[in-house]
């Protein structure tokens, strides 16, 4: 889900300015899907989508070539460009779906009325229009009842819904542990026969998803569904589905995280394992800055340990803990080991520790070199590997309190040399 806008004010008066010029030109036009949703649930939404009777070229003729873009419009959807503070809306002309043949598009799309266009969505709580000139619900799906009674339905018969469109298995999943709706009967039925076609979904899709489950609110029901409903396997073929108590005890801690996000939840997964996360983040085809962020915490948790004592961490070099506690994602690292603690039981005062130094001025944790490659080059270092050799020896003994000055470095350099 995008964003929230810089000023949601000015994003639901200018989607209301959409359906408003929509009317006046005399094409049926109103709200719809999750900006409803989120309406009615008392949420600011994240972006407003407008359903239309008017098709593509009316819609770009009616808010010129400039404040529009074409890129859906194979499947009947303009982006209408609104003023910096209020984003975009997608504005869909009313549609029906032909049949799906890959389990994720249409063969194509027709046009059609308001009812028809509801009932080829996903699940009845996306399935609401709404008229923002008038105030008024249009329901023909059952949505409002269902948000009423706290439930996500798949509209119409659940084994068509997902098998038009396979990634809807998960995004149900999604919408139960983030509104903190069970699923209904027949929907619940359907996601655990068809649990493994998630293996047909593309890994970008798949990854998608996994970020919005894993950083929002229910993100340990998330994890908890996925495994009650047998997704667990085909959405982490890297994972054991058999330890009930793994992922129990992993589903827990990322509902614990206070900033939470795939990188953090896949440290938990992944439970010490690096090479875990590599073949996790290839699958899925993550970001290199999520694969390096979870690989990272993996092996600081290691380093670090996850049992040890405030007395036994206080005891060790300083310069064997500030490569993760000067780094820029200790606070990450942090927050994971709280979060363990937490959960388990055990390391609590440990887990406060660090983060206590994770806390201190970067001044300190993270002090500026006292000599660079070209000095050591100037003081006789012969050129090669010794040059990061002694400079990571230098950095050793500034971070224990050996080597205080440039002065203090250039001479156990030399003194170093002379012992060569």
């Amino acid at each position: 889900m995008p964003a929230l806008p810089a000023d949601p004010t000015a994003a639901r008066e200018f989607a209301f300015e959409v359906v408003a010029n929509l009317r006046q030109a005399g094409f049926e036009a109103v709200w719809a899907g999750g900006c409803v949703r989120d309406e009615l649930l008392g949420h600011t939404p994240a972006d407003y989508d407008v359903a239309t009777s008017a098709t593509p070229p009316q819609v770009r003729k009616l808010f010129g070539q400039r404040r529009t873009l074409a890129v859906g419009a194979a499947f009947g959807v303009i982006t209408v460009l609104g003023p910096r503070a209020a984003g975009q809306v997608e504005v869909a002309t009313f549609r029906a779906d032909a049949a799906y043949t890959d389990g994720r598009h249409p063969a194509g799309v027709t046009f059609c009325s308001a009812r028809e266009d509801a009932l080829r969505r996903d699940f009845t709580i996306n399935g609401l229009f709404f008229d923002p000139l008038a105030g008024e619900v249009i329901d023909y799906v059952g949505g409002q009842d269902d948000l009423t009674a706290g439930i996500v339905r798949a509209i119409g018969v659940a084994t068509m819904r997902f098998g038009e469109d396979h990634l809807r298995i998960l995004r149900a999943v999604r919408f139960s542990a983030g509104f903190g709706f069970p699923l209904e009967r027949e929907t619940r039925r359907a996601i655990e026969s068809m649990a493994h076609l998630v293996d047909s979904v593309s890994p970008e899709r798949i990854a998608a998803e996994l970020r919005t489950m894993c950083s929002r609110p229910g993100r340990g029901r998330a994890i908890s569904l996925l495994v009650d409903t047998g997704l667990v396997g085909p959405v982490f073929h890297e994972f054991s589905t058999s330890d009930v108590a793994f992922w129990q005890t992993a589903a827990a801690t990322i509902d614990a995280l206070d900033e939470p996000g795939l990188p953090l939840a896949l440290a938990v997964l992944c439970n010490g394992d690096p090479a875990a996360v590599d073949r996790i983040s290839q699958r899925l085809r993550l970001s290199n800055q999520e694969r390096k962020q979870a690989g990272w915490l993996v092996e600081a948790v290691a380093a670090i340990g996850t049992h040890g004592s405030v007395a036994e961490l206080e005891g060790r070099p300083w310069s064997t803990l500030q490569p993760w506690l000067g780094h820029s994602w200790r606070f990450q690292l942090a927050d994971l080991l709280r979060a363990a603690a937490a959960i388990v039981g055990a390391g609590g005062e440990a887990a406060a520790w660090i983060s206590q130094q994770a806390a201190r001025p970067l001044a300190e944790l993270a002090p500026p070199d006292l000599l660079s490659g070209n000095d050591l080059l100037a003081c006789g270092v012969p050129p090669g590997p010794m040059v990061g050799q002694v400079l990571k020896k230098l950095r050793g003994s500034q971070l224990d309190g050996l080597i205080a000055s440039r002065e203090e470095a250039l001479r156990a350099v030399a003194a170093w040399l002379a012992a060569e």
